[in-house]
This record gives C-alpha cells, structure tokens and sequence, in this order.
C-alpha cells in the first residue's frame, strides 16, 4: 500500500469577507487528529470544506487514493464516505434512538457496512436508550447518540466539530471515555475539532495548530505542546504530555508510580494495572526550578533537567522548555528567577514537579 493511501492532502484557499483561509496540509489517515486554535482560526471551516458542506475556490483534497476535489472534480457531501458530528446533536425530534441510529443506514448497503450498529451501540453505552426520544436524554446522551449515528454509516472519515463545546463539565467527563473507546477499538480516522486544550492532550495522536486561517504547526500533540514558541506553551493551561507507564503502586501512602525516560514520577493512587501505558499531562505552573535537589521539601517529584529553550509568555513571566532524559516538559518562573539563577540553554537544573495528572 502506498503512502497516498494512509493520507488525507487538503489544499484550499479561500477568501470570506471577513476572513481568509490559506492551508495546504497532509494528515494520517489513522487515530485522531485534533484540529486546534482560538476562535476564528478556522477550525470549523477547514472541516466543512474536507466535508463539502462548503466549496472553497481554490482547492484540493484527496482522501488515501480518492479524489473528492480538484480543479475538475466536487464531490457532493452526500457522496462522501464520512460521518459528521456537530455542537448540537441534531437528532431527529421525532424519532427515537434506535429510529435515529438506523436513519443513515438505509443508504448504506449491508455489504458496505464496516462497523456493526450493535458494535456502535456497545462501544457508546447507549443500549438502554434505544427507545427514548431526543427530548428524554441529557446532553451528554443526546452526544454520544449522534456519534453513534455518524458511525452508524461505517464513514471512512469521522469528523467531530467540538462536540463537548455545548456541555457542562460534569457531561463532558461523561463522553470522554466513550471517545478514548472509539479511539482504542475502532481504526477509523478522526478529525477532531476542539479549542479545549484538555480534550486535545487525552484524545490526540496528531495535532494541527490554526491561526487566523493558516497552519502555525503540525505533529505529535507531546512535541508541539512543549515548544515555547508556539501559542499553547502561552496560557495558563500550558504543560507537558508526558507517555509513561505504570511501575507500581504504594498502598501504604495511596500513591502510584510511572516510570518515563526521565525518571519516575509519584502521583495520586490510580486505577492502573501495573505495565499499563498512560499518557500523563503536567503543567507549567506546577513546575519549579532549583540549581541543586532540594531536601526538607513536601515535594516528592524531583528530577534532573537540563535547559532547553526561553521565552517570555507575558509581563515578568517566562516559560522555559526542558528537558528530562528525552522528555520535553515546561516550567512557568518570573523574570526575576531566571535571573537569579541564571537560566540559559544547556544549564542543568532540578525540576521540582507539584502537580501529575494521569489523562487515560
């Protein structure tokens, strides 16, 4: 198989009265890709143009070995192997659950169909709602039954336009895990639309970065969140994605191990078997500096560190990108405190680590 056919190539340029969009970018076709920026970016755009629900005027997309536009070519939505999931669930008010589920499949001959509605029903949990109306579920429901449905179809692409973005936090919780199933046990590719960086950390393999209509990055969601140049090492949620694996667990003091290529870290007893990989997330304002390891501390976390990269976030604030034994992680100081210890590139530290938060 050819490397085309494990891509996604989108080429457009379009021009919108109040906005511009220029990208041209190769995405996998494989795991999910999130595609992430502030608002007006054109996230959402960039996503109704793969899906055909716009036209741009100059454009180009090609999914593995099959064109959907090009010069000569559009092919309208409703001929394209996707699945589409918005904000709002837009389910059918009128029909139940399982009527919504089955909705899509009457275009869809059985031989075609990849993915099974029982399979889709399990995966999202939904089988006690088959005969509830859209008005008898929650938010978090009524979402994860629209996922159902635009899987229902077996799409070859699933789009995913922040569909949490409506929900409370409470709900949103309650979705996750149901997408980080369909990640670990479906093999169709997602683009995942988000400005939460949280949902981005838990639930991403690959990450583009937008900005104002254009690509200001793309690659491993670890690699990008840890470089000091780019808009997410700026905010308050900056921080590191760390991937470790669990080495053990302390009954004694409630706490668990990961083991990492820079160290070992201690954190809040999880639900963990011993041997499990688990993606952990560590932000920057959890982070301090120290020239030597400190003793007599309430910190248990201290790891060496060497000096990467500087950069100034906001007034008298600074966020420097470390290293640890291969690891990209942030740390937040002032202005003064890089003075006062003479923080400089290739200066090896100690990184006094506050906060740990296993995502999955």
């Amino acid at each position: 198989m050819n490397g085309s056919a494990n891509a996604l190539s989108a080429r457009f340029r379009h021009r919108y009265p109040a906005f511009s969009l220029d990208v041209d970018v190769r995405l996998p076709m494989r795991g999910v890709t999130a595609l992430f920026g502030p608002s007006g970016s054109g996230k959402t755009t960039l996503l109704r143009l793969i899906a055909g629900l716009e036209k741009a005027a100059d454009g180009q997309l090609t999914v593995g070995d099959a064109v959907w536009q090009d010069a000569g070519t559009f092919m309208p939505p409703h001929e394209r192997p996707l699945g589409y999931v918005f904000q709002d669930a837009r389910l059918f008010p009128h029909l139940d659950v399982r009527r919504n589920l089955e909705y899509g499949l009457q275009r869809i001959p059985a031989a075609a169909r990849q993915v099974s509605l029982d399979e889709v029903v399990e995966l999202l949990g939904i089988g006690p709602l088959m005969q509830r109306k859209p008005e008898r579920l929650s938010g978090g429901e009524r979402q994860r039954v629209a996922i159902a449905r635009a899987l229902a179809v077996s799409p070859r692409l699933l789009l995913l336009d922040e569909p949490l973005a409506a929900l409370d936090q409470a709900r949103k919780q309650e979705v996750l895990p149901y997408l980080e199933r369909l990640h670990d046990s479906l093999e169709i590719p997602v683009l995942y639309v988000s400005h939460a960086i949280e949902e981005v950390a838990r639930l991403a393999d690959h990450l583009l970065l937008l900005e104002a209509g254009q690509v200001v990055a793309a690659g491993a969601p670890a690699e990008l969140m840890a470089r000091v140049d780019l808009p997410l090492a700026q905010g308050n949620e900056a921080g590191a994605l760390i991937e470790a694996t669990v080495s053990g667990h302390d009954e004694a003091y409630q706490l668990t191990e990961v083991t990492f290529s820079g160290g070992r870290l201690s954190l809040a007893r999880q639900a963990a078997a011993i041997g499990q990989r688990v993606r952990v997330r560590v932000l920057a304002r959890d982070v301090s500096l120290t020239l030597a390891p400190q003793t007599g501390t309430s910190i248990i976390n201290i790891l060496p560190a060497r000096v990467v990269s500087i950069a100034t976030t906001s007034p008298g604030q600074s966020v420097i990108g470390l290293d640890l034994g291969g690891t990209a992680v942030l740390a937040r100081v002032t202005h003064k405190s890089v003075a006062a210890l003479g923080l400089k590139p290739g200066l090896d530290v100690h990184a006094q680590i506050k906060g740990v938060a296993i995502l999955k």
